[in-house]
């Protein structure tokens, strides 16, 4: 018996942009060294549109705002993490191969930035390197102005899809946390009773619409200022604000650049007392309609014979039926020779010397013995010559006193997409994992009309990474931002565990073949290079139009080729039959009382016949003019493809906490920046938001509810909270010292330290630090003597919490633990990790207690960590969902289950021990909080 065939082995590849860069920015490691320069925001000013160009909205406050620019403090932003999810694929390829070793190949960590050789790194924002994509927390509109005013990106994005919150109420636009999409409007218990489950957008506004519109406004010119000149804007929105955005639209863009309006249909409709909507709205514009770029795509015309619409005509066998007499007889629509066909116009109307019957375009025309002429202000679509080789194609009909035009369905299975999505409904392509998650085919079309591959797309609302990962599958560079810190942890799992098809690159040589194939030309010789900009090789559609076969002067000679063999026999077949038919006249079904001879001819006649018209049809659709379908290209089904790099960063870095063996801080680093006079109103907002929503921890025991705040005259304590020990008056009541850190910066050990100085001295029960990071000395800093010392990290919302209502019900101000980590000895040359949860400081009972590892999302860890840079070099993912479903099943041949299984796993792949002598672990829980411990491992 012959041994089966082996399958052959997939491999994995990502995309690359070879001619794209990036400015270098600065890692958190670096943030130390950095010049105060490149550490403070930057002020940018964005002139606003002319406000006397356009009938405008106006809103509460839009009037003050229009005194002067828009200005925006644009602050650096940090590289948190670098992801080469193509590392962390081949790593599980060769550990299920026990002859090659675990570890991934490092040379993809090893020139992931391609900074120019000699360069000094810690230059920022003076060299170019590689390409990666971003994915970035903060606030939108402060990324944006960085983005623009110091990584030099104005005008340099093609295309920009926003999806802002559609409304001003609770839900429309956030999630409690990465295990739960159930958000419910109004409910209470959604906010106090499980407050784990929260940390994301909040749209709950003070000002309600006057707030939305500001908020709206403000990004829409941010994203103005970064669009390039040939770049389109999408801005999705729901049908309650869908006629507000379009007039703000007008405003920032100029209703001159509004290219469309589309309509697509949801999952659901959304509920109402009267009449429910199932669809949302997408409006587009141009940065200039005359220079944008435009893609046009095409949607599969499907026939309906119970709707068949113009669709009336069925070509079965050399012969013409009504559509509802074919059916009658017993016709059979897929029976293999059937074509459905319409009647289309042969005249158009015309103007001055092409109107009228005695026009240039009016002339008379003979069809099967008929003569027809245009009439009134209509007149042909084509010359005499032009008809004479449509008449010989058989695409005439005389109806009437005119010539209808026969199309088709075969000719023109697709048909323009327009703006009304009907096909967007049910399911969304893949299983929803954040609560206002995006259609994938939504987001695709815009991109795939407004893009060519090699284009950079920014999302600003990034939720769980849509647009990314729609851009990424397409051959498109992106950035993508958020608020949200379980959007970020949504999206960067969802974005490394990605399987996408392996289009074949035009400029490749599997392309040159594939372009042959498909045009049945000989293949190009030209060199290629793999440059993605040169795009895709696509699948065609035929563009057959009156036109095209008018001018197709090869129906001509296939016509007179077989006149010469149709013509005898026509005399032959009418003088057998005793008959003077012409051409057209000639029946298709012989009689039964014809003579053997006739029988005979009339056979061989419409052989030729058919012959003939499927000759002169694979003429017509050789050389038609085509359309590209650029949602479909050609896939090489051997080769499965991951994301390319990409980094996580951030406005601000995160907690950083550096030990060595005996947990004794390595390393430290001073970061010292000073509130200034200009941070008292934000001291201010700071103490009214901490009154209302207290101070959070993964647990709701936990909470710290204040009773009374008041501002305390101190150096560093500037306000005074009282609460009482388990929440309610029975506890014990309590003294909280409150330090608030600055609005852009680092609170550094120094300050922390003076700061439980000042709060032992004035007697208090605890320090609580408010701030948007910390640095790495720091991170063990929990308790001064008898005080102890609670570092609340500020959600990036109260960034812009001047337009936030006051609520109290959002988790603005969060505790999470450090974690609980073990390095195992494998033997001599190699280490584990065990990470056993994270500890929690319990601010009732003054106790640290550790939980499990249940409120963990995912933990990396970077293996030979430089002290530069934290590259994932392992990735474990502890919470629910599986990121990596896709591939493996596409990779089961590659990766045995064992390999797969270790993914999900808190203890680690055994790993050579550290040439830097270090290893770093990123810890992230469902609330998308990290916190990052380095360790010596010697």
């Amino acid at each position: 018996m012959a041994k089966r065939k082996a399958a052959t082995p997939k491999s994995v590849e990502t995309l690359k942009h070879e001619e794209a860069t990036r400015k270098n920015i600065p890692t958190v490691e670096y943030q130390a060294v950095m010049h105060d320069k490149d550490k403070s925001p930057v002020r940018v000013a964005m002139e606003r549109r002319n406000r006397d160009l356009d009938p405008q909205l106006v809103w509460r406050g839009k009037d003050e705002q229009d005194w002067s620019d828009l200005v925006v403090q644009a602050p650096p932003l940090y590289i948190q993490e670098k992801v080469q999810p193509k590392a962390l694929v081949d790593d599980l390829m060769r550990l299920s191969k026990a002859s090659e070793p675990a570890e991934p190949q490092l040379d993809l960590f090893a020139d992931f930035n391609g900074i120019p050789e000699g360069a000094d790194k810690t230059d920022f924002y003076q060299h170019d390197g590689k390409w990666s994509n971003r994915l970035i927390l903060g606030d939108s509109l402060q990324v944006m102005a960085s983005l623009a005013e110091r990584e030099g990106l104005r005008g340099q994005v093609q295309c920009i899809y926003l999806d802002p919150p559609y409304g001003i109420k609770f839900n429309s636009n956030f999630q409690w946390s990465t295990t739960s999409r159930t958000v419910t409007d109004g409910k209470a218990e959604h906010i106090t009773r499980e407050p784990e489950q929260v940390k994301a957008f909040r749209d709950t506004w003070r000002d309600g619409i006057h707030s939305y519109l500001t908020y709206l406004r403000d990004r829409l010119t941010a994203a103005r200022d970064l669009l390039a000149e040939s770049g389109s804007i999408f801005v999705q929105i729901g049908d309650q604000n869908v006629h507000r955005v379009r007039a703000l639209m007008d405003e920032v863009f100029g209703d001159e650049n509004f290219i469309g309006e589309i309509a697509y249909h949801t999952t659901s409709g959304s509920t109402s007392e009267y009449i429910s909507n199932p669809k949302n709205y997408v409006h587009w514009y141009a940065k200039s309609r005359r220079e944008m770029t435009f893609r046009r795509c095409f949607v599969p015309r499907i026939f309906n014979h119970e709707e068949p619409g113009p669709w009336q005509l069925v070509e079965y066998n050399g012969k013409r039926f009504g559509l509802n007499d074919f059916l009658k007889k017993g016709g059979m629509l897929n029976s293999p020779g059937v074509r459905i066909a319409r009647m289309g116009d042969a005249t158009s109307q015309r103007q001055g010397r092409e109107a009228g019957e005695n026009s240039a375009m009016g002339f008379s025309f003979e069809l099967e013995g008929e003569s027809y002429r245009p009439s009134g202000t209509r007149g042909w679509s084509t010359t005499i010559t032009g008809l004479r080789r449509a008449a010989r194609a058989s695409r005439l009909i005389g109806v009437g006193k005119s010539i209808g035009l026969v199309r088709y369905f075969d000719e023109s299975p697709y048909f323009p997409l327009n703006s009304s999505w009907d096909d967007t409904g049910g399911t969304i392509g893949a299983a929803k994992v954040y609560v206002v998650q995006t259609n994938i085919k939504v987001i695709q079309r815009c991109i795939l009309m407004a893009t060519d591959p090699g284009d950079l797309v920014l999302d600003p609302t990034c939720g769980s990474g849509t647009t990314a990962y729609v851009a990424e599958q397409w051959g498109r560079r992106w950035i993508t931002i958020d608020t949200s810190r379980v959007a970020l942890a949504l999206a960067r799992a969802r974005i490394m565990g990605a399987r996408y098809p392996y289009y074949i690159l035009a400029d490749s040589p599997e392309g040159q073949q594939k372009v042959a194939e498909v045009t049945q030309g000989a293949p190009s010789s030209a060199p290629t290079h793999g440059n993605i900009r040169h795009g895709f090789v696509y699948e065609r559609v035929p563009h057959i139009t009156l036109k095209s076969i008018a001018n197709n002067a090869e129906i001509d000679v296939i016509w007179e080729r077989f006149q010469e063999q149709l013509e005898p026999l026509r005399a032959a077949l009418n003088q057998a039959a005793g008959k003077a038919w012409e051409e057209w006249e000639i029946p298709r079904d012989a009689e039964a009382k014809w003579p053997a001879e006739a029988k005979d001819l009339h056979a061989r006649w419409w052989e030729l016949r058919i012959a003939r018209q499927k000759e002169i049809d694979a003429s017509i659709a050789a050389k038609a003019d085509f359309e590209y379908l650029y949602d479909k290209p050609y896939e090489d089904k051997k080769t499965v493809r991951v994301s390319g790099p990409f980094t996580v960063e951030s406005v601000s870095p995160h907690r950083v906490m550096g030990v060595d063996e005996f947990d004794e801080l390595i390393d430290p680093q001073d970061s010292i920046k000073d509130q200034s006079a200009d941070e008292a109103d934000f001291v201010k907002m700071i103490l009214a938001n901490l009154k209302t929503a207290g101070v959070q921890q993964s647990h709701k025991d936990d909470k710290i509810d204040f009773r009374t705040l008041v501002p305390w005259p101190g150096d560093y304590i500037c306000a005074e909270g009282r609460y009482y020990e388990g929440g309610d008056e029975a506890g014990t009541g309590k003294r909280a010292a409150i330090f608030i850190g600055p609005e852009f910066g680092t609170v550094c050990r120094e300050d922390l330290v003076a700061a439980a100085r000042e709060a032992g001295e004035a007697g208090f029960d605890v320090l609580i630090a408010c701030a948007f990071n910390y640095d790495a000395p720091s991170a063990d800093f929990n308790k001064m003597g008898r005080l102890p010392v609670l570092q609340a990290r500020m959600n990036a919302e109260l960034h812009m919490a001047t337009d936030l209502k006051n609520t109290g019900k959002g988790n603005l101000f969060v505790i999470f633990g450090e974690p609980d980590i073990d390095i195992l000895d494998v033997d001599d040359d190699q280490v584990q990790v065990r990470i056993n949860g994270v500890d929690v400081f319990k601010p009732s009972t003054g106790e640290v207690q550790s939980d499990d590892t249940d409120g963990i999302a995912c933990w990396f860890i970077d293996t030979d960590y430089n002290e530069e840079s934290f590259f994932v070099r392992h990735a474990y993912f502890l919470g629910a969902g599986d990121p990596y479903k896709a591939l493996k099943t596409t990779l089961k041949a590659e990766v045995n289950e064992e390999a797969w299984e270790t993914l999900y796993s808190d203890v680690s792949r055994p790993f050579e021990k550290p040439k830097t002598g270090r290893i770093a672990v990123k810890v992230i829980n469902h609330l998308g909080d990290e916190v990052m411990k380095v360790f010596r491992v010697s």
